[in-house]
């Protein structure tokens, strides 16, 4: 499991290390695809459904809170599939084309022999069906999410970032954003996952911002999890009980980010896997007045002590900072962005040796 866990965390790396175009390409061969929805609920209206009223909600049921997947099984793959799970404000699309036209991470492990499941979480996209209602309101808010996303300071981009410079790629992601259909629920959303891994088996997981938390929760409901990847994970850190730590203040509209308690017997789940947390550039060492920098600043603070954490306890968890180990121009878009870095696949390949 290990050697295929390395093997998949590097090819996440790997993603970054391809200069790509949409020609000679080797054609995939795909065993079976398709798609399905795992978990959720059932709510029931009171009283009796009466036929000849169609506007009578009484009796009438509501199946909601699932999770929408759509999977694809190369004629010959690894025994370990990939799991994809979004952000806030995304879909599965976040796996699939890049802004700019280039394969995403479901058809690169693809390519290399991985079955890849990729989510829509319970209350997005097409798991809209939610079992508690909301109101979704017309914000004009592009310009929030480009620079919670730290590709730039509107209208833009952070020098040496590798967002393509290009109108037709930032109309591409503000299409992608899409909205809650119900209140965020973690544990509605893992509960979701863990009956996708109930019918894709042993596998593992890569989350990426928001669904870094759902990541976690999945992983200690089941053990079909046998290791996480997340892509900057940026909401609901976990700590055993007594060891959560103090809350870290933030120049961002939260003003500050909280760790959540579980229990000691929970916590255990996470140290019998492989985790590996990335975080990429223009993320400050100290406090900053920049409110979209300082929001990923007390993350990067908060995933330390995580790792560290699951490490005390006896796991093996891995933080990687891609500035610190030269690796620069990764938005917290650098999945879908693609880096094109050569040293990227120049550093995969002494790891792997």
């Amino acid at each position: 499991m290990k050697k295929i866990f390395v093997e998949a965390v590097m090819l996440l790396f790997a993603h970054a290390g391809f200069t790509q175009t949409n020609t000679d390409k080797a054609p995939l061969i795909i065993r079976e695809q398709g798609s399905f929805l795992a978990g959720g609920t059932v709510i029931k209206g009171e009283g009796t459904y009466d036929h000849p009223d169609q506007t009578n909600l009484q009796g009438q049921t509501l199946h909601g809170d699932h999770a929408y997947v759509s999977y694809q099984i190369p004629a010959v793959s690894h025994p370990y599939p990939m799991v994809f799970l979004h952000g806030a404000g995304q879909s599965g699309k976040t796996w699939e084309t890049t802004p700019d036209g280039r394969e995403g991470f479901g058809t690169l492990f693809l390519r290399r022999g991985f079955s890849t499941y990729i989510i829509d979480q319970p209350r997005r996209g097409r798991a809209g069906n939610s079992t508690v209602s909301a109101t979704i309101s017309a914000k004009p808010q592009d310009q929030y999410w480009f620079e919670n996303f730290r590709m730039g300071h509107w209208p833009n981009l952070f020098t040496g970032s590798q967002f393509p410079n290009d109108s037709a790629s930032l109309e591409q992601f503000f299409r992608q954003i899409t909205p809650n259909t119900g209140d965020y629920d973690p544990e509605v959303i893992a509960n979701a996952v863990s009956a996708v891994f109930d019918n894709a088996g042993d596998g593992i997981l890569v989350t990426h911002s928001q669904g870094g938390g759902p990541g976690w929760l999945t992983a200690i409901k089941n053990s079909h999890v046998k290791a996480v990847a997340a892509y900057e994970p940026g909401s609901d850190f976990v700590f055993p009980e007594g060891e959560v730590p103090t809350p870290i203040k933030c120049n961002d509209s939260y003003g500050v980010l909280e760790a959540k308690s579980i229990s000691a017997k929970d916590f255990k789940h996470l140290t019998l896997i492989p985790i590996i947390i990335y975080y990429g550039d223009n993320i400050p060492d100290s406090q900053s007045q920049d409110w979209a920098l300082d929001h990923w600043r007390v993350r990067v603070d908060m995933a330390k002590m995580f790792v560290d954490c699951i490490n005390r306890h006896g796991g093996k968890a891995q933080l990687v900072v891609l500035p610190k180990i030269g690796i620069r121009g990764k938005t917290m878009w650098f999945l879908p962005t693609c880096c094109r870095s050569g040293f990227m696949r120049m550093w995969l390949s002494k790891i792997i040796k």
